[in-house]
């Protein structure tokens, strides 16, 4: 069983015709893009906004209809992954190196749904290094003030190269332990200068959508909770 794709693909049942959604990034949400696209083939009619240039392409090719951020001041909802989700639903994101735009689309949304595999939840945030999105110019020095802080970070490469998001920044991976209290730790790093953005998402997501082996986990954050079969 593909637990991604089993938690993609049922994500995708929340959009609804007419609406006007975000599609995130990484390889458990492209598993609803492909879905969502299969729905338009059938009549869907929606638009969205990719949070990244991958995202955009996949769905171009998907004949999913995209919109400019910039025309849309509220999406019905997001729908994207997450590296670590927390019992109160802070998440960790940043993996695939799209955290400024994801974040940046799911502020814009009345929902953000989170989809992944149950790996994914932990008891505490820290295990997964923490995504920072620096600017290029004296990225030495944000990461000696990231340091002053407690959080000893590693420039990202991808095949040998300095990863550079679409964003034209640089992302430092953050390790500095158990993160007690998520949303003052991402409020001290944004005071930073350098700093862009931070990987921490506290209490953004509403609802998660959880696949294991026996089957997927709805979650809202009201604390209802259902939980289906991977068969409906």
């Amino acid at each position: 069983m593909n637990l991604k794709q089993t938690a993609g693909e049922r994500a995708a049942e929340f959009v609804e015709n007419g609406m006007t959604i975000g599609l995130g990034t990484g390889s458990t949400v492209y598993w609803t893009i492909r879905q969502i696209g299969l729905q338009i083939e059938k009549g869907l009619q929606i638009r969205a906004v990719p949070t990244s240039e991958a995202t955009a392409r996949l769905a171009a090719e998907l004949n999913i209809p995209l919109i400019d951020f910039a025309s849309t001041a509220k999406l019905d909802l997001t729908i994207d992954g997450a590296d670590e989700i927390n019992p109160a639903f802070d998440l960790i994101k940043g993996g695939g190196g799209a955290l400024l735009r994801e974040k940046l689309v799911a502020a814009a949304s009345k929902k953000l749904i989170i989809v992944a595999d149950e790996s994914k939840l932990v008891a505490d945030l820290g295990a997964f290094p923490l995504p920072i999105e620096v600017v290029k110019f004296a990225w030495e020095t944000t990461a000696r003030r990231l340091e002053e802080i407690g959080l000893k970070s590693v420039l990202r490469k991808k095949e040998n190269e300095v990863f550079v998001t679409d964003n034209g920044n640089y992302i430092l991976d953050c390790g500095g332990g158990k993160i007690v209290e998520p949303a003052t730790l991402h409020q001290q790093i944004k005071l930073l200068t350098g700093v862009v953005e931070t990987g921490i998402f506290p209490a953004m997501a509403d609802m998660l959508i959880i696949a294991s082996e026996n089957g997927v986990r709805i979650m809202e954050k009201s604390g209802a909770e259902k939980i289906r079969g991977e068969n409906k």
